[in-house]
């Protein structure tokens, strides 16, 4: 794993004597794209708003490449581009005249950088048509486009799916994975679409009463999760007691679906002839890998990931 561009060191946050942030540890590295999940009220929000420093900690730090943001706050935020919440703008001006008014606040950002970023973030045709005529996938994008003229090495994006459409969610999804190959941007994702969340990031963190429950790589969960096989057949008892004899009993159940067997699917050719060896019809044998949502569900409690 390459130099953390964020480092979390037990970042807490209190409001009476009520803990909503409880000791957040964790890092992320360079041109990552690492989500926030967990239940409704689990605390991301609020993690982001501390690190972005909207609100205060109450102790702990957030090190953004290797300055604190408690005790250098200005510093660090020139590493970082964020949109918390929705994008705001200037609606009765253009993208561009959006783009160049806040390209003032960072040093540095020529009309060389202003143009890139338009054509990275696929403007460049409406980028002089005013604000309050773009789609909300647009105005998605120009708030991205903004955040990112400074060149940070962090991006953080609160709930960025808000209100889009699949081909919208799809065009961000894609403009953020260009961000992190082409700029080596590391972007923090706040969402409570899990199959979104599944396809546009590298590593969750999964967060529930402000406790940091796990954090997980996508791509080991989908390696790593069981799979089922499902079998459409006639007499699923003859056929549960039958697999029975060749496999765990404990791993055979009978759904609404047909009767499932937790296994690999090198042994669906064993399945199948079993089967037919003993005359029983068969209708479908699929092999069914468990979803990120029932993983996410299982280690929540069966709270919904929001």
């Amino acid at each position: 794993m390459s130099e953390a561009v964020l480092q979390l060191r037990n970042l807490t946050k209190k409001a009476g004597n009520r803990t909503i942030v409880d000791n957040l540890t964790f890092e992320i590295p360079a041109g990552e794209v690492f989500g926030f999940l967990g239940p409704n009220g689990a605390g991301k929000t609020t993690t982001i708003r501390m690190i972005v420093g909207l609100i205060a900690m109450t102790k702990g730090e957030a090190i953004i490449k290797g300055i604190s943001v408690r005790d250098h706050f200005e510093l660090a935020m020139t590493h970082v581009g964020a949109i918390v919440e929705n994008p705001e703008m200037y609606k009765f001006l253009t993208g561009y005249q959006n783009l160049t008014h806040f390209a003032r606040r960072h040093k540095g950002v020529t009309k060389e950088r202003i143009d890139e970023v338009v054509h990275m973030l696929g403007l460049q045709n409406r980028i002089h048509e005013k604000v309050k005529r773009y789609s909300l996938g647009m105005r998605q994008r120009l708030g991205v486009a903004q955040a990112i003229l400074h060149r940070p090495s962090l991006l953080i994006l609160d709930e960025p799916t808000n209100g889009l459409d699949p081909a919208g969610i799809r065009e961000l999804r894609d403009y953020l994975r260009m961000l992190t190959r082409e700029e080596g941007i590391s972007v923090i994702v706040s969402s409570h679409l899990l199959a979104e969340m599944e396809l546009m990031c590298d590593r969750v963190a999964i967060i529930q009463a402000g406790k940091l429950v796990d954090i997980r790589s996508l791509q080991e969960s989908r390696d790593l999760a069981d799979t089922k096989i499902l079998i459409e057949a006639d007499n699923l008892e003859v056929a549960q007691r039958l697999l029975s004899q060749s496999f765990e009993p404990s791993k055979l159940t009978i759904t609404n679906n047909g009767l499932e067997l937790t296994a690999d699917k090198a042994v669906i050719p064993i399945i199948a002839k079993l089967l037919v060896s003993a005359e029983i019809e068969i209708y479908g044998i699929h092999a069914v890998q468990k979803s990120l949502e029932e993983q996410f569900l299982e280690i929540t409690g069966g709270e919904m990931v929001v």
